[in-house]
């Protein structure tokens, strides 16, 4: 199907509006999470899992959409998650209870997977191999652009027209985007007819993935999280045996077996995101109770990070379209690496120009490392299963995500024991903030290891 350019730049806006909307949400709720509490007079885990809910219906429901919308057409499940992710905003922001306004952030979390799992697939699908990079860097610029505006946005409204305001803000913005979607955004796409859709199969992933992802995350609240861990882990074995014994498996076998840059690309893409979203969390952490900092100054510290992605990725986007994409995440990666490696030794007296230094140094890293190795997963795979690649990527990305977090959170637990940050040791606070930097050095090493194991495959263009 030719498609004019009109309709290009027309998908680019959308689908980088879908994917800015997204984080911009997140960052944003979670600086009115104290307001909420006192809106229901909700207990912190319950307004802990108002974020939660959202990452974990998300995350459980990528790889499953992912799957349908190259069966079914892309465009048809990207419209179907935008309108979702507007209805449900606007009951999010009149919910009578926290315990309705989790179950409505689930049923947006699945909104939100729907969008996720096709938007970087239409944006392939639409665009030429050889400016597929460009534009997968001009949508992982307003990713970071979503996340570094989250917390200001989100701050000013909270404080003017409290949390609901957040909601119906976001709310509007998706019910421009799916009248826009309806309007431009021309044709559909998807795999050639006869494809099979392993329903067992997706129930089985997506029933194992929350429990797991549900046991990992409450590790620290219930025991029985164990056994909702080892047991969503039994499955999760159950769904990969299925994939090498039937016919047409959720994700097909070949991806695995045979497609180096599409297995061990996905795998760094989980190590990445392991190692560095909690971040921002170690950091203010180390900002606000070590060092006394006020909101005002962490955050601005902190903005040293998304800006540079901001900026970097898509230079690095357009870079990957000119040379081997696995080079340039490659390079991104080993940066990132040297600086979770150097953020293990800060101390209560290093610089904040060292500190601000080297958020900027993670920031070069994450750029160049992004959408050169979205690039080089999408450009692996034939044009019937973009929709699945993209939602590969999404998975691992929202998994590493819930995996950092916990991984950060049961360190420093080991550390200061469940107590108030204002009555924890700043030695041992200190002491847990830095192991977690070196274990997350470590992983990120491990992704750097699977971008080398990665270097030769077929690429489909």
């Amino acid at each position: 199907m030719e498609i004019n350019k009109r309709t290009r730049r027309s998908t680019l806006i959308i689908t980088c509006g879908a994917s800015f909307i997204v984080p911009f949400m997140i960052y944003s709720l979670n600086l009115a999470i104290p307001n909420m509490g006192e809106t229901y007079q909700a207990s912190a885990s319950l307004l802990n899992w108002v974020v939660n809910a959202f990452l974990l219906a998300s995350a459980a429901f990528l790889l499953p959409f992912g799957r349908l919308a190259d069966i079914v057409g892309r465009k048809k499940l990207f419209m179907l998650g935008l309108a979702i992710s507007a209805v449900t905003c606007f009951i999010c922001a009149v919910s009578w209870s926290i315990e309705w306004l989790i179950v409505f952030r689930i049923v947006q979390g699945v909104g939100a997977a729907l969008g996720f799992s096709t938007a970087v697939a239409i944006l392939t699908s639409v665009y030429p191999p050889e400016e597929r990079g460009k534009v997968l860097g001009y949508n992982s610029a307003v990713v970071y652009f979503g996340l570094s505006l989250g917390p200001a946005v989100g701050g000013f409204l909270t404080f003017h027209w409290g949390w609901p305001s957040i909601f119906i803000f976001c709310g509007i913005i998706y019910l421009i985007l799916f009248v826009l979607a309806v309007s431009l955004i021309k044709g559909e796409w998807k795999g050639p007819p006869g494809y099979k859709y392993d329903v067992p199969g997706a129930v089985i992933y997506v029933v194992g993935l929350i429990a797991f992802l549900y046991g990992l995350s409450s590790l620290q609240e219930f025991w029985v999280s164990w056994l909702v861990l080892l047991g969503g882990l039994l499955l999760i074995l159950v769904f990969i045996r299925r994939v090498f014994r039937i016919e047409n498996p959720l994700l097909p076998l070949r991806l695995l077996t045979r497609n180096r840059v599409f297995a061990f690309s996905s795998l760094a893409t989980f190590a990445n995101y392991s190692a560095t979203f909690a971040i921002m969390f170690l950091m203010s952490l180390y900002l606000q109770s070590l060092l006394h900092h006020d909101t005002r100054i962490a955050g601005f510290v902190l903005l040293a990070q998304p800006v540079i992605m901001v900026i970097v990725s898509p230079f690095s986007g357009r870079l990957s379209d000119r040379v081997n994409p696995r080079i340039v995440s490659f390079i991104g990666m080993a940066i990132t690496t040297m600086s979770l490696f150097l953020f293990a030794f800060i101390g209560l007296d290093t610089p904040m120009y060292l500190i601000v230094s080297n958020l900027a140094v993670c920031g070069v890293g994450f750029g160049l490392f992004a959408s050169p190795n979205s690039n080089a997963v999408m450009g692996s795979v034939e044009k019937s299963s973009y929709g699945l690649a993209s939602a590969a990527l999404g998975s691992m990305r929202m998994i590493g995500q819930s995996l950092s977090m916990a991984v950060a959170a049961l360190i420093l637990s080991g550390f200061v024991g469940y107590v108030q940050l204002s009555l924890a040791s700043p030695t041992l606070l200190l002491a847990g903030i830095r192991t977690t930097f070196a274990v997350f050095g470590v992983i990120s090493f491990l992704g750097l290891l699977a971008i080398w194991r990665s270097r030769t495959t077929k690429s489909y263009q």
